[in-house]
């Protein structure tokens, strides 16, 4: 999260324009920023599983990230004029993306946004997600500050969204959730995974293209974030 946010700022500093694609060592539950962690989710049950806990720099709610890969798309602010525009932007890439795997995949009808009460993020779709015989393929939420737009999500692979259900307090909704290996009877790997999403950001948003092979900078900007994301009272804040 730390990465993301220090590509966020670059984007707003220097007018760049990121795709990032990454997996989670070692699995993760993810909240989103304006969740009441500490009430929605059981912190005792969490931490006796020994599960890692963060809070996204963006909105929307709970993902657990295992089998799953994840995306992130961070462009100047001024480049998305809308953040309902930029986000179905960016889902028709990633629908071409999924398409490119094999998935008979669509985008959901338009429907409200769901409260951030109502159960995990992948628990039901709402307009404009990607979807597979009305079930979840592809969660995202996004942030626009410091002069960038920051997108990221998950791109479920091999394991469905079950456990966020499980470290719910109370009644939670069921997983709604379909990782491309059910939908198509067969593994989808990440590096798979992630060269179609490449390909289809490539052909999709046409332009000069360069793979950062040295992210040394980034990191270095990243680390000035560390103590937000590694604080618990970050974390867990109601």
């Amino acid at each position: 999260m730390a990465i993301d946010q220090a590509l966020l700022e670059r984007a707003g500093r220097r007018n760049e324009r990121w795709l990032r694609l990454y997996r989670w060592v070692p699995h993760c539950l993810s909240f989103g920023r304006h969740e009441r962690a500490s009430a929605r989710y059981d912190r005792r049950r969490i931490e006796a599983k020994g599960l890692d806990v963060v809070r996204r720099p963006t909105g929307g709610r709970a993902v657990w990230h295992a089998g799953e890969l994840t995306y992130a798309v961070v462009v100047p602010a001024g480049e998305a004029p809308g953040l309902r525009a930029a986000y179905l932007e960016i889902h028709h890439m990633l629908l071409d993306a999924v398409r490119a795997l094999g998935a008979a995949a669509e985008l959901a009808p338009s429907v409200g946004a769901a409260g951030l009460d109502a159960g995990a993020c992948f628990a039901q779709p709402v307009g404009g997600e990607i979807v597979a015989g009305g079930r979840k393929v592809v969660g995202s939420a996004q942030v626009r500050e410091a002069g960038g737009l920051l997108q990221h999500g998950s791109i479920l692979l091999d394991e469905d969204q079950s456990l966020v259900r499980e470290m719910t307090v109370g009644a939670a909704p069921p997983d709604g959730s379909a990782p491309l290996s059910s939908i198509l009877g067969r593994p989808v790997g990440p590096m798979a995974a992630a060269a179609a999403v490449a390909g289809a950001a490539a052909a999709r948003w046409r332009g000069s293209w360069a793979e950062v092979t040295d992210a040394g900078e980034v990191l270095t900007g990243a680390r000035a974030h560390l103590p937000r994301f590694t604080s618990p009272e970050w974390t867990w804040r109601a």
